[in-house]
């Protein structure tokens, strides 16, 4: 789970993590207001969408003067923001966060992430901050340090030392950036973070260590141990297709193309889409339904996949174990019965009840096209999505 800049420095500063005064603001005259609250004579208005490049897209703006401000976000708020994560489709802009603007003389990338091949939480900076990790590492590979924390001990003081002075941190910030590195750290650890990063991490005029900018993401999976983390998602910045499905427990995720998949385990899952690829087909979404699937669940996974409007064609895969294939045949003609689609749908069914899940699809009375083995399935929703697609185009 993503959150927004403004949340993140408000956890890396409980944490200890220097980040420059700032105010949230929901409307243009909110944000003019929110400056004269916090004083000074400049400031950086910034749309708080879940993406990266939001300066070169315009979601970054330095402004002088509570006018300045007011037009600054006036054009921000109610639009799409297009960067290089977002895609083409973009991010709505619902929010602002006015912060005082900061005279800084380095600018430092900073960033924790898992580390799964040595299973380490693994700290990678660099004395190049204010551009993408990527573009660092193909322009000045030389400038990144990386260093993994031994998960008994914690981050040291010694290991955040060294990592300061191979930055070129001066002596009379040392102590400071430890803070920095420790406190992001244990907000890592702390939280169940599976990334904190902040880019740029500057050394300002005044000599002081500040976060200007900060993303923090959150394990999914251990929310339940954090309900005030919980809270901070924002269901606005998300696929409407992926929120509604993690609300009914549904693993979803969409992509761009136009047969839709309704499989259980993700294994299975990657591979029917590999499968559909192979056939000459491009894959609509990943979709894992899980074990033990009721008719009901089974049903609603069903409206999802059709709730995308690129759908031509819907491919079942189930192989039972936990799960039963009556079930899965009863929650898909519950499905098409209770909203008939116009789109060829193809069933595979395999293991636990097989007999009875192919009679209770048999016996429906429903247009439903079997297929025995993965490559067929796969072939058939690709040839049926083919062939009513030649037909809509002769009916045009």
């Amino acid at each position: 789970m993503d959150i927004h800049e403004y949340q993140a420095k408000e956890i890396l500063a409980r944490f200890g993590v220097a980040v420059p005064a700032g105010a949230l603001a929901y409307s243009p005259e909110q944000a003019a207001y929110r400056a004269r609250e916090l004083g000074g004579d400049r400031w950086i208005v910034k749309a708080q969408v879940h993406a990266g490049g939001r300066g070169k897209a315009g979601g970054i703006k330095l402004c002088n003067s509570e006018h300045e401000i007011h037009e600054a976000s006036e054009a921000m708020f109610g639009q799409k923001i297009v960067t290089h994560q977002t895609g083409p489709e973009g991010k709505g802009i619902y929010r602002v966060y006015v912060e005082n603007a900061v005279d800084f003389t380095r600018e430092i990338y900073l960033g924790f992430v898992l580390d799964r091949t040595s299973q380490r939480v693994m700290i990678v900076a660099s004395s190049e901050g204010g551009m993408e990790i990527e573009d660092i590492s193909a322009s000045r590979p030389e400038s990144i340090v990386r260093s993994t924390v031994e998960p008994a001990v914690g981050l040291q003081e010694f290991q955040a030392r060294e990592i300061a002075f191979k930055l070129g941190i001066p002596a009379a910030l040392t102590q400071a950036m430890v803070r920095t590195l420790q406190g992001c750290y244990r907000a890592f650890r702390d939280l169940d973070a599976t990334m904190v990063e902040i880019n740029p991490l500057v050394v300002t005029a005044d000599n002081r260590i500040l976060a200007l900018d900060a993303k923090m993401t959150f394990d999914t999976n251990a929310l339940f141990r954090h309900p005030q983390i919980a809270e901070l998602r924002d269901k606005s910045q998300e696929d409407p297709r992926e929120s509604r499905a993690a609300d009914r427990g549904l693993n979803y995720i969409g992509l761009s193309g136009n047969i839709g998949c309704i499989v259980n385990g993700a294994g299975l899952a990657m591979a029917t889409m590999d499968t559909i690829k192979l056939a000459g087909g491009e894959p609509a979404n990943f979709l894992d339904i899980g074990g033990g699937a009721t008719p009901d669940r089974v049903a609603r996974a069903f409206r999802l996949v059709m709730s995308d409007r690129n759908v031509q064609a819907v491919l079942v895969n189930i192989f039972a174990g936990i799960n039963r294939c009556d079930w899965v045949a009863e929650g898909v003609v519950q499905a098409l019965t209770a909203e008939p689609v116009d789109v060829p749908v193809i069933v595979r069914l395999s293991g636990t009840n097989v007999e009875e899940g192919q009679k209770i699809l048999a016996q429906s009375g429903l247009p439903i096209l079997r297929a025995n083995t993965l490559m067929e399935a796969a072939e058939r929703a690709v040839t049926a999505w083919k062939n009513d697609r030649k037909q809509m185009m002769r009916a045009v």
